[in-house]
């Protein structure tokens, strides 16, 4: 048994982003991908390196491409073999967001409340130095927007930074919602079904332990406390 999921607006990009186990909560529209993305906060980016397969979870940001469409950029440190690896070759990139456990009647049907999104594409470089701050702003707005109130990187923090961008062409997402889907026959038993709902909210900040000067919170930062760490803009 299954339950329908809102129809896309979009098809799929591509045959490898064509969802076909529980294709009815398959979301292609662009709009849908970028907001869940804008919720989201990790990112695991899978590469084939000479070691084997390798997935890490980091943070990321999305911004329109100069070839059309949106991409999304990852960074790490440049010493990373796993992002070295990633250069000029195809990764796939995913993001999940936890909405509430799905509790049913039986195990069998238990479940997750989710939004997920699944990129896949070519990963190429930022070397240009404006480029590259450019884009590291994109990444650290989506997180926390202490660009302007922070100290700017240096050339030497750009130097040790690398910074891939994915188009966001081949993409697809998928959502469930909504309560348990129990077999027919069990809806009369005794046993208890229903959704456990999952929020996440960011906390009042903390000041670190070395921290030396006066210098306030800075507005992007304490406005954070109590709101919705996976809002959909």
């Amino acid at each position: 048994m299954t339950r329908p999921a809102a129809p896309a607006t979009d098809g799929p990009a591509s045959a490898r982003t064509t969802l076909r186990r529980g294709a009815n909560r398959a979301q292609y529209a662009d709009e849908r991908i970028r907001a869940i993305l804008s919720a989201g906060v990790i990112a695991h980016v899978g590469v084939t390196t000479d070691d084997g397969p390798i997935v890490l979870p980091m943070a990321y940001g999305v911004r329109p491409s100069s070839r059309g469409g949106h991409e999304v950029l990852i960074h790490g440190a440049l010493a990373n073999a796993m992002l070295r690896a990633g250069r000029s070759v195809d990764v796939c990139l995913t993001v999940t967001i936890v909405d509430g456990l799905v509790v049913a009647r039986t195990p069998f049907h238990n479940s997750m409340n989710y939004r997920s999104v699944v990129v896949r594409g070519t990963a190429t470089a930022i070397d240009e130095p404006e480029q590259k701050l450019a884009a590291l702003r994109t990444i650290n707005d989506h997180i926390t927007p202490i660009w302007g109130t922070a100290r700017p990187p240096s050339a030497a923090d750009l130097k040790k930074t690398l910074v891939l961008a994915v188009p966001l062409d081949e993409a697809s997402a998928k959502v469930r919602s909504g309560d348990p889907v129990d077999e027919a026959e069990d809806l009369d038993g005794p046993h208890w079904a229903g959704v456990v709902p999952l929020s996440s909210r960011w906390g009042a900040p903390l000041p670190a332990a070395d921290l030396r000067s006066r210098a306030p919170i800075p507005s992007a930062v304490a406005q954070l406390d109590g709101q919705d760490a996976h809002a959909e803009a």
